[in-house]
């Protein structure tokens, strides 16, 4: 797909949540500029990240997200700056904006449209929290919870149950692969950048057949190829090659979680 022409300035780190903005934007060819924004540094807690700058200049950082969390956009296209965050409202605004052929959407108001929010609101509201937490009790938590550990982790396979189950569903009904209509959408996306990191929680997604199979597919996909690789390269699964790799991987991001905790804790205790 020839880059759309487009203005848009995406600021990022390399997480599920980023990957799957960087992809969507990807798979739709939009042309747009990357920011580093180093979560392993607290950069995502700095004032420039957190105020709604209002300033038009093209020399100003305008981000959106007061919350605190990346991913954010700024689309500078039309001249009037627009700023999202939350990932699958940057989904549904990058579709409605640029995917006016549908190719990784629905109409608006169609019934598959609304099914395709029903589930990016239940990957937003379940599978990433809940594999966010595995991540966390399993990785980083400084002391090893066993209940908190299982409870994550079974709480992300009964999902990950769930896709499968409707992926085997929309096989028997003739839709192929994928999890809503016919065709790989953005809701596939969503999912998919969750479930790619199940390793890193712990999970095995070889005991969910239809969904190891809708995984392997996706990540043959030359967009999200360059989509996981912004802003930086993804190295997770190969540092998981080895015990050595996989430790040292561990040790880097326990780290600054740990230390953006404490400081959060800091702050809303006084």
């Amino acid at each position: 797909m020839a880059p759309q022409q487009a203005d848009i300035d995406l600021y990022t780190s390399g997480t599920p949540n980023g990957q799957k903005i960087s992809s969507t934007l990807e798979e739709l060819g939009l042309k747009y500029t990357v920011h580093n924004v180093e979560i392993s540094k607290n950069v995502q807690k700095e004032d420039w990240f957190l105020d709604i700058n209002r300033e038009t200049s093209r020399t100003t950082l305008l981000v959106p997200s007061a919350n605190g969390r990346i991913p954010a956009i700024v689309d500078k296209t039309s001249g009037k700056p627009k700023r999202v965050f939350e990932g699958a409202a940057i989904q549904l605004y990058l579709c409605e904006k640029y995917d006016k052929d549908h190719s990784i959407s629905f109409k608006y108001d169609s019934d598959q449209y609304w099914e395709m929010v029903e589930w990016l609101v239940w990957m937003q509201s379940g599978l990433g929290p809940m594999q966010g937490q595995a991540n966390h009790f399993y990785r980083y938590a400084p002391e090893k919870i066993d209940y908190a550990i299982k409870r994550y982790q079974t709480e992300t396979k009964r999902l990950y149950q769930v896709l499968n189950d409707r992926l085997a569903t929309q096989s028997s009904a003739g839709h192929g692969l994928w999890i809503v209509g016919g065709k790989y959408t953005i809701v596939d996306l969503c999912c998919f950048s969750w479930v790619n990191w199940a390793e890193w929680a712990g999970v095995e997604t070889k005991p969910f057949p239809e969904l190891q199979k809708w995984l392997e597919t996706i990540q043959q996909r030359p967009a999200v190829g360059r989509g996981v690789d912004v802003p930086t390269k993804f190295e997770m699964k190969e540092k998981m090659r080895t015990k050595e790799g996989e430790e040292e991987y561990a040790k880097h991001h326990s780290n600054w979680v740990l230390q953006g905790m404490e400081k959060d804790q800091e702050k809303h205790q006084k």
